[in-house]
């Protein structure tokens, strides 16, 4: 959430005016006990500390669980310890949750005023109504009420401030009062009663009361964040197999790629992913998401130890960094400056490096060692992923191109015509074009020079073909010396002009032979002509086996008989 860069300045404005005079204020109307032992207050400031330091996480919540601390500070030391203990907390909070990196430093002075206007007008009601803080406070009815009074009140204080902080700072819009406020308001109250109890004790026992109070909370808490980290693990293995799932049901390489980035990035706080993949002895960048965006990934090949991608392929183990300082001394080109953590995992499938993961973000300490584990885990699931959809790719390519010319062939070209005719019927197309082309005298080409001198002759036509077509259709071998040309959108006119450029590339440049059966092994030149047939829906054919019939008898009725080397159209 961007917070405006006036309103930024203007918080950290209000805590000069106002925290420092507000300090001062209290010290005077409010000061502590002359009694005071330094040791007392040096207690209950390592408590708090440890309390603070220490947040219990519920179902994804951090709860800062400070209030039972601070009313037995209140209690026992007056108001103006228990703000000094409440600004101090909050530094101790703020470093605890790694929050304070750059353009965030103004949530430091936004939750010091914040405390501070909370411990001060719940402190300041409590006087206010007669209550009385120190050693020999005793709790009757009248003082048990205004304890109470300073409970409510520093609660309410706190989650009205916090409220209109994320309104009115942050802008967000939807309610506060969630699951959130919920989880905080259950266990601060069921905490609170713990802070009597401190107070109590502590004018009883001493310091041995912080022991016993202090000792089972911050134990609860260790308990709390251990049980939480092993939900947290079970939750990202859970993922992974899930994702592992989702990828394997993948059936190409860009879709395996894509599903792998994009759940990475949900899991995970990246804000720059890489995917390089291993060619030879080097690295190539093959997929570079930034900022949620899809880069270019010209960028020169790595080599071996070269940059954190080469350190990682080269001793095949995966790497976490926590700060810039401890990657600094390797070079990535690029990798960009505002970068901090960086996780990298080499892409491994049997015992064979496949590739490098790169995972970095802008945050210092943003990934954790848990998080390494479960995206390793991810990146062999990823291996097989991308070898299964590689195989299937290439068996898929095998099925449906010619293994001498490299075009479609005609099972894939039957399918893509009823595809297209679909569309044609559904107007989602204006015209669908049909070229059929022949190579005249063919086998006199073969008989004169060798069937494998006719094999470079139809490689090198397709390559023809391919070129002049281009994006505008699809071209197939429809058996033999037959191609096949598919122009959606075309209209007649325009298939009757590519056609007879296709005649024209033919028919005025020669085809060059190297595997002819000349005795010297000399390269020839060899002319070739074609008859090509055109035929257009839905003016010409009702349905796709008629607009293959009608160019096809437009090829041998209006070309071949017509004196072959010419392009004829479908006339009804």
């Amino acid at each position: 959430m961007d917070v405006n860069p006036q309103m930024k300045k203007v918080i950290v404005l209000v805590w000069f005016l106002m925290v420092p005079a507000g300090l001062w204020f209290t010290f005077h109307h409010y000061p502590p006990s002359i009694s005071l032992q330094w040791w007392d207050v040096l207690a209950f400031l390592l408590l708090t500390t440890a309390v603070a330091s220490m947040p219990i996480v519920i179902n994804d919540i951090y709860i800062f669980l400070i209030q039972w601390v601070a009313l037995a500070t209140f209690l026992r030391f007056g108001l103006f310890v228990e703000i000094i203990f409440a600004q101090f907390a909050v530094v101790v909070l703020l470093l605890k949750l790694r929050i304070l990196r750059k353009g965030e430093f103004f949530r430091l002075p936004l939750n010091l005023n914040m405390f501070f206007l909370v411990s001060f007008f719940s402190g300041f009601l409590y006087y206010l109504w007669g209550g009385k803080t120190g050693t020999n406070l005793v709790f009757d009815s009248h003082s048990v009420w205004l304890a109470v009074l300073y409970v409510v009140t520093n609660y309410a204080l706190n989650q009205i401030i916090l409220s209109c902080n994320l309104y009115f700072i942050y802008k967000r819009k939807e309610s506060y009062f969630g699951k959130d406020f919920v989880v905080e308001t259950i266990t601060t109250f069921i905490t609170l009663p713990i802070g009597f109890v401190l107070y109590i004790l502590y004018n009883q026992l001493g310091v041995l009361s912080l022991l016993c109070v202090g000792i089972p909370f911050v134990s609860l808490a260790i308990i709390f964040n251990l049980y939480y980290s092993s939900e947290k693990i079970n939750d990202y293995l859970q993922k992974a197999a899930e994702i592992g799932h989702q990828m394997a049901e993948c059936l190409h390489v860009k879709d395996v790629l894509d599903l792998f980035i994009e759940k990475l990035c949900e899991m995970l706080p990246v804000d720059y992913a890489y995917i390089l993949e291993a060619e030879g002895d080097k690295l190539k960048l093959i997929r570079r998401i930034e900022a949620g965006m899809e880069h270019s990934n010209d960028t020169e090949l790595l080599k071996i130890n070269e940059g954190i991608s080469g350190m990682v392929w080269a001793s095949q183990k995966a790497f976490l960094f926590k700060t810039r300082k401890e990657w600094t001394r390797f070079t990535s080109d690029y990798i960009p400056n505002d970068v901090e953590s960086i996780i990298g995992v080499p892409i491994v499938r049997s015992n064979k490096l496949m590739g490098v993961l790169l995972l970095a973000s802008r945050r210092k300490r943003a990934f954790e060692k848990s998080q390494l584990m479960i995206i390793d885990i991810l990146c062999s699931h990823f291996a097989v992923a991308i070898e299964n959809a590689t195989n299937y790719e290439q068996t898929k390519r095998q099925s449906e191109r010619c293994a001498l010319t490299h075009l479609y062939n005609y099972r894939y070209f039957e399918n893509l015509l009823t595809d297209e005719y679909e569309k044609l019927s559904h107007f989602d197309r204006g015209a669908l074009s049909l070229i059929i082309l022949d190579i005249d005298h063919f086998k006199q080409v073969n008989d004169t020079y060798g069937h494998q001198s006719g094999n470079e002759i139809l490689f090198e036509l397709a390559s023809r073909l391919t070129k002049l077509v281009g994006g505008t259709g699809t071209v197939a071998r429809y058996g033999g010396e037959e191609f096949v040309v598919l122009l959606p959108d075309m209209p007649k006119e325009g298939a009757i002009h590519m056609a007879e450029l296709i005649r024209q590339s033919i028919a005025n440049w020669p085809f060059i032979l190297s595997q002819s059966m000349d005795i010297d092994k000399k390269t020839q030149q060899v002319k070739i002509t074609a008859s090509i047939g055109v035929a257009t829906a839905p003016e010409d054919a009702d349905d796709p086996l008629a607009l293959i019939r009608h160019a096809d008898r437009a090829l041998y009725v209006g070309a071949k008989r017509a004196g072959r080397n010419r392009v004829a159209e479908y006339v009804k």
